[in-house]
């Protein structure tokens, strides 16, 4: 196994979270702000191992909270259980069509907000909730969806520039003709 796309997904995390906490266009334009690590958790999830889906959701839910007001440590586990259900199931999920990169990410990108709630509410923190909590989740959701392909495209093609990539080409030629006894 190599670790190189552990550290790109990694490396992707730690980019996407310190660009949400600092750049505030989406957040202005929009009125929320668009999570990019439930995006990478499908990635990892539907295309690398268990030891990735771990990483990214301790590394990348600690990061997250260090930069916001979530306690330390409660997006973790929505992130991990988000990485560990399509972790389960991926052998019936299908990896390459754009169709169900979307639905996966509107799916993590709503469940994690969700549960992230789920978890400060039993922590006894007060979060600020109504109907107007209802655009952001939204928003996350969408959002999820729209930069998920962006990232099985931009991860995708990092892979293939930097890892070797085996020849599928075979010596033999099917054109070639075999003589067989004596001549």
């Amino acid at each position: 196994m190599s670790w190189r796309p552990t550290i790109f997904v990694l490396a992707a995390a730690f980019v996407a979270v310190f660009l949400e906490a600092s750049l505030g266009f989406f957040r202005n334009l929009l009125g929320a702000q668009i999570d990019v690590l439930p995006a990478l958790m499908v990635y990892a999830a539907l295309t690398l191992g268990f030891t990735t889906i771990v990483l990214l959701a301790l590394c990348g839910g600690l990061w997250f909270d260090s930069l916001s007001l979530n306690p330390l440590g409660a997006s973790v586990l929505p992130l991990l259980l988000i990485g560990l259900l399509i972790f389960q199931s991926r052998d019936l999920l299908m990896r390459e069509h754009l169709f169900a990169q979307v639905i996966l990410g509107v799916a993590a990108g709503a469940a994690q907000p969700l549960a992230t709630l789920f978890i400060l509410l039993n922590a006894g923190v007060r979060p600020l909730l109504g109907w107007v909590s209802f655009w952001p989740w939204l928003v996350m959701a969408a959002g999820s969806g729209v930069v998920t392909p962006v990232c099985f495209k931009l991860l995708d093609r990092l892979r293939r520039a930097l890892e070797y990539q085996p020849v599928t080409q075979s010596s033999f030629r099917p054109d070639r003709e075999i003589k067989r006894g004596r001549s």
